[in-house]
């Protein structure tokens, strides 16, 4: 009995720990017009280091990260200083994480990390993710589909059932300016299988204008295991 408690003593610290990490498979994208951080690295157990690339205007190939009590830390590849942290979700196990230069506050790290949950519920197969960037609400409408975005908020779309001859469908972004709204978007997206699209609206400091950014995202294969050193 008493080997049997020594046994659980020993025990329950290691299961504790690794209850409190887990695999996570990410991919990555930078901001409109932000030139992407040299490769960042996701420091694992045992000293396995997994390197994460930022494509500039594009999806970066998926690779998995280990979240350590829910949250992904990033050290720069160059001077292997904190860059960036990424909050997930509990059982979120796959993600899109947009990387933003830095904000003002003080003792900033080098990147802010917006979390998208990249689970067919959230982002479907053949509709659209609209992130909300803008310090107002938005208006969408996507086929049938109409709803107002509040800011710092996302919503996915499932495919629309409004499509014409050529699965295209209307896809409008409205800015809210007091009590009025702006047109910032109006177009024919098509919404098909294996197609979807990552829509962001955000304020242009130098067009000084509402902006509507789209990304096209394609069916990828899942990311193999990160390899021991």
């Amino acid at each position: 009995m008493r080997f049997l408690a020594l046994c659980l003593l020993f025990l329950c610290p290691v299961m504790g720990h690794a209850q409190d990490s887990r695999k996570v498979s990410c991919r990555f994208v930078c901001f409109e017009d932000t030139p992407p951080p040299p490769p960042l690295l996701n420091v694992i157990d045992k000293g396995v280091e997994v390197t994460c690339t930022i494509l500039p205007d594009t999806f970066s190939p998926e690779v998995v990260c280990t979240a350590k009590s829910n949250v992904i830390g990033f050290i720069s590849s160059v001077d292997r200083k904190p860059a960036a942290t990424a909050a997930i979700p509990p059982g979120v196990n796959r993600v899109i994480l947009i990387f933003f230069p830095p904000g003002k506050e003080p003792n900033a790290l080098s990147w802010r990390v917006y979390v998208i949950d990249d689970s067919p519920k959230n982002f479907p197969d053949g509709g659209a993710l609209v992130v909300n960037f803008h310090t107002q609400d938005l208006r969408i409408i996507i086929g049938e589909h109409k709803i107002q975005l509040k800011p710092g908020k996302c919503h996915g779309f499932a495919k629309p059932e409004q499509r014409d001859a050529f699965n295209m469908a209307e896809t409008v972004v409205e800015f809210q300016q007091k009590e009025t709204w702006l047109g910032g978007s109006e177009t024919l997206l098509r919404y098909i299988p294996g197609m979807r699209y990552l829509i962001f609206a955000h304020f242009d400091p130098v067009a000084e204008r509402p902006r509507v950014t789209t990304y096209q995202d394609f069916s990828h294969p899942a990311a193999p295991p990160p390899k021991s050193k």
